[in-house]
């Protein structure tokens, strides 16, 4: 039947189609008889809203993944490299997480709120400002520092709080307080440092510093263990329990090379872990303080002690590559 237009008008109901009898009905929101004409738009009507699954017929199945691991599964693990190398990633660089941005939604069980980025990580280096003030006329100034992953993205920034009579009148034996905050500029990690003696000599007065996280609810501690010729430290946890033990080399001064602390269990063995104060160029060795610290722990290691690592890097940088003034810096435990 010719229509205006010269289009012609296919009968309705089309014979076969939905609408005959013998035919089932047709499904919510199909267009009955709708064909479109040669270079015409296909448009489809919405079906409605809301609308749950039909009485009787189970759920729509979803998509299926025939290579993939189900989706919030851990991904497999295939053992931790042998100490001292370097992992194999088989993606690009972008598997690794960056450095957060803002809080997590969810915060895991047991992980002081601040440091659930910890847990994703098994490296930090730790990089000292340089302060003008202090290396031109050598006037000490509060340390600060900041605080990246591997991929030298920064996640934290720490800065000495104290005054002006202490850092230049006790030197690298003053006594501090160090706030750690994350990119939110949120005090996650605090350091409490009391004035101790440094010396092998005087063994009932040796280093010790306290961590914090949050800021108030002790987490663990970092003491200097009495020894003769080699730096000892204890990790030990918020009861002062030692778990882990931190050895480090005879003469600590890195000329020309690295100095490694090496971190152990409490009953020694194999190392699994350190911290590195890492050679940081002939003029700034010379000219600065400025230091670079490499720590490396498992991927596995409980947040908290991750945290009092921290706390014992900061440590050992105040005992033995602290300079103030013309004061040179300590090299063994005996000055």
């Amino acid at each position: 039947m010719p229509q205006p237009g010269g289009y012609p008008m296919v009968p309705y109901p089309p014979q076969g189609a939905y609408g005959d009898p013998s035919q089932p009905p047709p499904p919510v929101g199909f267009n009955m008889g709708y064909q479109p004409q040669p270079g015409q738009p296909v448009m489809y009507q919405p079906g409605p809203v809301g609308q749950g699954p039909v009485p009787g017929q189970g759920p729509m199945p979803g998509p299926e993944y025939t290579g993939g691991k189900e989706y919030g599964g851990a991904p497999e693990y295939g053992g931790a490299p042998e100490y001292g190398g370097v992992p194999e990633y088989s993606g690009p660089p972008g598997g690794i997480s960056p450095a957060p941005a803002s809080a997590p939604a969810v915060v895991p069980v047991g992980v002081p709120p601040g440091l659930e980025y910890l847990a994703q990580i098994d490296q930090i280096l730790i990089h000292q400002k340089v302060e003008l003030l202090e290396a031109f006329i050598g006037f000490e100034t509060n340390n600060q520092y900041e605080i990246k992953n591997s991929m030298g993205q920064k996640i934290y920034k720490a800065k000495e709080k104290n005054d002006c009579c202490t850092r230049n009148c006790c030197g690298s034996l003053r006594s501090f307080d160090m706030k750690i905050k994350d990119n939110m500029d949120r005090e996650v990690i605090r350091l409490i440092r009391p004035f101790r003696c440094v010396s092998c000599w005087c063994p009932c007065c040796l280093q010790e510093m306290e961590i914090q996280a949050p800021p108030g609810t002790t987490i663990g501690y970092v003491k200097q263990d009495w020894h003769p010729c080699v730096p000892h430290f204890s990790i030990q946890g918020a009861n002062k329990e030692t778990l882990m033990k931190l050895e480090g080399p005879c003469f600590a001064c890195n000329c020309c090379g690295d100095v490694n602390f090496e971190l152990k269990a409490k009953s020694g063995g194999k190392p699994i872990g350190r911290i590195s104060k890492q050679w940081s160029g002939l003029l700034k060795e010379v000219f600065t303080d400025t230091d670079n610290f490499g720590i490396q722990f498992p991927l596995d290691m409980d947040v908290k002690m991750k945290a009092v690592l921290m706390g014992a890097c900061f440590l050992i940088d105040f005992m033995f590559f602290e300079k103030v003034g013309e004061a040179n810096q300590r090299s063994t435990v005996f000055s």
